[in-house]
């Protein structure tokens, strides 16, 4: 009897399958204990420390020893001292890397090591011009050290988020240019807004959130930062410019009276809303000084002033679009009305007086008192 090689060939090989699907089984069953240990003691870890370590393989997230990490405070502290900043910033970032506890005590002055430490590289970066960085070591405390001069880092925060955002960004070594990223820009802002939650510094960054999102055309950004503003804090002096700039965004969306009117009623509500509750300017902050509120006063004066304009102009745009709507009904109604017969013009009627409800003094009011006048002729 010949045997078939194939057959042969298959019976060789199922002891050899059989082995490696039993290799390969295992080691995935292993492998997944293995993530599952990890990630059980990384998320605990993570809790409690905050910190990424260095490790290749496995994250250190343990805190340095006390010993050494204010061995490296205080050599970091004289060089910066001896005016050394490239080598005391070596020293202090390395504190961005494993969190410390440790409290050291120089020139009378006690010192917490590791929030201490990113504060001044922060400060060394910012002065070189990478703020990026000084925003990264700024974050950093705050997140991790809520027990640091918190209202320091927070001002801190603003006035690196404002130069990125608004001023020209320095170069990288004096030669290569840096460039700006509006995404990122907004990015910081938003979370301050979420770090810096509290009247002074939480509306600010919203605002400039706001107006940054305005200027690189994300309108919806804008409006969302702008609606937190209002919302979460209404007794700030910045509700003011909130208010008008919602009113504004909405308005530069209005197409005209032959479109959908949904963005005119919004810019016509946030306009109104504006003049009612902001009737009188908002009273000097405990945060502002008095060259900030005077300039802020001039300012108001100015939105006030548009904000009646603007109020205006929404008000012609419904009332022409009444008018459009009107004529429409009056000169298609009978193929789409029921009982048109019996109502003759009064739909349109409806919406001429409407238009004219609207705007009183516009021109489309007039031309809606027309209209009336004629429809009410022909009906005699």
């Amino acid at each position: 009897m010949v045997s078939n090689p194939c057959s042969i060939l298959i019976l060789k090989m199922i002891p050899k399958l059989y082995f490696l699907s039993t290799l390969f089984l295992s080691s995935a069953i292993f492998l997944g204990a293995q993530k599952g240990n990890r990630n059980s003691a990384s998320n605990s870890d993570e809790k409690e420390y905050l910190f990424p370590g260095t490790g290749f393989f496995v994250k250190n997230r343990k805190p340095y020893d006390e010993p050494e990490a204010k061995s490296w405070f205080k050599e970091a502290y004289e060089l910066e001292k001896k005016e050394k900043g490239s080598k005391s910033l070596k020293l202090y970032e390395k504190f961005s890397k494993r969190r410390s506890d440790a409290i050291v005590n120089i020139d009378g002055n006690s010192y917490l090591v590791g929030p201490e430490s990113l504060f001044r590289a922060a400060k060394i970066r910012e002065e070189k011009g990478d703020w990026s960085k000084s925003f990264e070591h700024l974050r950093l405390i705050a997140q991790a050290y809520t027990s640091y001069d918190f209202e320091l880092v927070a001002e801190s925060l603003m006035r690196v988020s404002e130069r990125l955002a608004k001023d020209k960004l320095p170069r990288k070594w004096g030669v290569i240019p840096r460039f700006r990223s509006g995404t990122q820009d907004r990015s910081r802002l938003n979370e301050i807004a979420g770090l810096a939650r509290g009247p002074r510094f939480a509306p600010r960054a919203l605002m400039a959130l706001a107006e940054i999102s305005i200027k690189d055309e994300k309108t919806d950004e804008a409006v969302d930062a702008l609606d937190r503003l209002v919302n979460l804090y209404p007794e700030n002096y910045l509700g003011e410019k909130a208010y008008y700039l919602l009113a504004t965004i909405y308005q530069n969306k209005v197409a005209g009276p032959s479109y959908d009117q949904g963005a005119t009623l919004k810019a016509l509500n946030f306009f109104e809303d504006y003049l009612i509750l902001y009737n009188e300017a908002p009273s000097q902050s405990p945060h502002e000084n008095a060259d900030d509120y005077k300039a802020r006063l001039q300012e108001t004066k100015l939105r006030k002033a548009n904000a009646e304009k603007g109020r205006k102009e929404m008000r012609q745009v419904l009332a022409a679009s009444k008018v459009e709507v009107g004529e429409y009904v009056e000169k298609f109604g009978k193929f789409y009305l029921t009982r048109w017969r019996e109502l003759g013009n009064g739909p349109a009627i409806q919406f001429y007086n409407e238009a004219i409800t609207t705007a009183p003094e516009s021109t489309a009011a007039r031309e809606a008192e027309q209209k009336i006048a004629n429809l009410r002729a022909a009906d005699e």
